[in-house]
């Protein structure tokens, strides 16, 4: 599909709004006119005295058109403007009405929250409803979450940040996966993770360097990947120990160990992350359908998943999260109830439903025949899940969206009282800096007062982050000279 963007410079914005409702559709952006009789979407400005938009669409045989005109005005007006005239043509022709509105970004708790600073909550409320034409659903769902972060927000301070720790490495790479992970039954994988491993103690060390001498303060500390617990024992206490032993961690306030599938769930595992201070594990089945696991590429059993869940409260982890995912292939409404029920009644003091995201490079999409479930089932799954939650006393702490999801949904982090998990809203309110190691991790930088956003790419594969570790170490540099520019 074309998409044409004529005279004027909002080509992201138009993608997006354009992928919320063709979200799998190959894209071309055309800058200039031309003959073209296939299906195309036209987005164009044209200025005499004042503003005049226009969005065409041609998809299916049938055609929608809209057009605005307006007094000179911003950048940010003009955009606004013309991103409307293509969603409502968008809207008339597909008949489709996103539950988000013509709302594009990753984090709509965020935006809530600085409307809500700037104008206070009705009028943010107003604003998500009127000009965005986010569902009334959705908008109380942004404004809770942002009432539940109020505490979280306040106890941030300048110096603050957090660390993340990629390890991304898997038992066997699910289905509808697209992150940079390596199955850990290959070869090459095996080979590429012992000099991993230790390479990422040496950036650790030089991080933790880094944070002693600006006298940044230690609020959380992050496992993510991949699947960390794919590692053993004793590379578990290696890395922990090394985090111990170059950062400050006296102020640190929760330390997160994505444990992940239960066929690598062992007590020595989660022993080794209690003597460590580990305090909040992540045992992620997705599903607690055998079929359903089967059809993802799991290799474990939704008892094995139960089981491991049972070890790990055994053990004493009194905050343990649990992914469900809505919209995988071979699950139903009533699966997915039945899979959110299971999880209710093992007592998961943090419950994350995630959409499912059809990413491109994901061997899910890539299978011609892959058994994806409508849109229309996916928004049931999660729609019960949001009634269900609430009723068992769970409340959304977070969430963010991503882009080619299941009927344009998002993906919320619930929790019992007093169990939210600060990381996860630390990094999507992006209220500090995030210093990351490990391949494939990002380090964003935050200004100390404001909002400016710098960041810092690691490399993205294992085998390159090993072969340029020097390289990856230059980079960070960075760190210091971007606190000294705000001090």
């Amino acid at each position: 599909m074309n998409v044409y963007i004529l005279d004027h410079p909002f080509h992201y914005e138009i993608e997006n709004i354009c992928r919320l409702f063709f979200p799998n559709a190959a894209i071309r952006l055309v800058y200039e006119p031309q003959e073209d009789d296939g299906e195309r979407i036209v987005t164009e400005i044209t200025r005499q005295g004042g503003f005049h938009y226009r969005a065409a669409v041609f998809v299916g045989g049938r055609t929608s058109e809209k057009v605005m005109d307006s007094e000179p005005c911003s950048d940010e007006e003009a955009e606004y403007d013309l991103a409307l005239c293509l969603y409502l043509a968008l809207t008339e022709l597909t008949g489709i009405t996103p539950v988000w509105g013509m709302l594009t970004g990753v984090r709509p708790s965020k935006l809530m929250n600085t409307l809500i600073h700037e104008m206070g909550e009705e009028k943010a409320e107003a604003y998500f409803q009127n000009r965005l034409f986010v569902s009334e659903e959705r908008t109380h769902l942004a404004r809770t979450v942002a009432q539940a972060q109020r505490d979280i927000f306040a106890q941030n301070r300048p110096d603050s940040f957090s660390l993340y720790v990629s390890i991304p490495f898997c038992p066997s790479r699910c289905s509808y996966c697209s992150f940079v992970s390596h199955s850990i039954t290959n070869a090459n994988a095996k080979k590429l993770l012992a000099p991993y491993l230790e390479n990422l103690k040496k950036e650790i060390e030089a991080t933790g360097a880094v944070a002693r001498q600006l006298g940044l303060r230690l609020e959380s500390v992050y496992f993510g990947g991949g699947t960390p617990g794919i590692l053993s024992v004793e590379q578990t206490d290696e890395l922990l120990s090394a985090i111990r032993a170059h950062f400050d961690s006296s102020a640190c306030r929760e330390i997160t160990f994505e444990a992940g599938r239960a066929d690598v769930i062992t007590r020595e595992k989660l022993l080794i992350l209690k003597e460590h201070g580990v305090d909040r594990v992540s045992i992620n089945p997705q599903t607690y359908d055998d079929d359903v696991l089967c059809a993802i590429g799991r290799r474990h059993t939704a008892q094995q998943a139960i089981d491991a869940f049972r070890l790990a409260r055994e053990v004493g982890f009194k905050t343990i999260n649990t992914d469900l995912i809505a919209g995988l292939p071979n699950d139903s409404v009533e699966g997915f109830c039945a899979s959110l029920d299971q999880a209710v009644a093992l007592g998961s003091e943090n419950i994350t439903v995630h959409a499912l995201a059809l990413k491109r490079s994901s061997r899910l999409v890539a299978q011609e025949n892959a058994d994806l479930n409508t849109d229309d089932t996916a928004r049931q799954m999660v729609d019960h899940a949001n009634r269900t939650l609430r009723d068992n006393g769970y409340i959304p702490y977070y969430m963010y969206r991503q882009s080619r999801c299941v009927s344009n949904l998002e993906n919320v982090g619930w929790c019992l009282p007093r169990h939210e998990c600060l990381y996860n809203v630390y990094m999507m309110e992006e209220l500090h800096t995030v210093l990351a190691v490990g391949a494939g991790a990002v380090t964003k930088l935050k200004a100390p007062e404001g909002n400016y956003i710098e960041r810092i790419f690691n490399f993205k594969y294992p085998y390159e982050y090993n072969s340029r570790f020097d390289e990856l170490l230059q980079r960070k540099q960075r760190i210091g000279e971007f606190y000294e520019a705000y001090r």
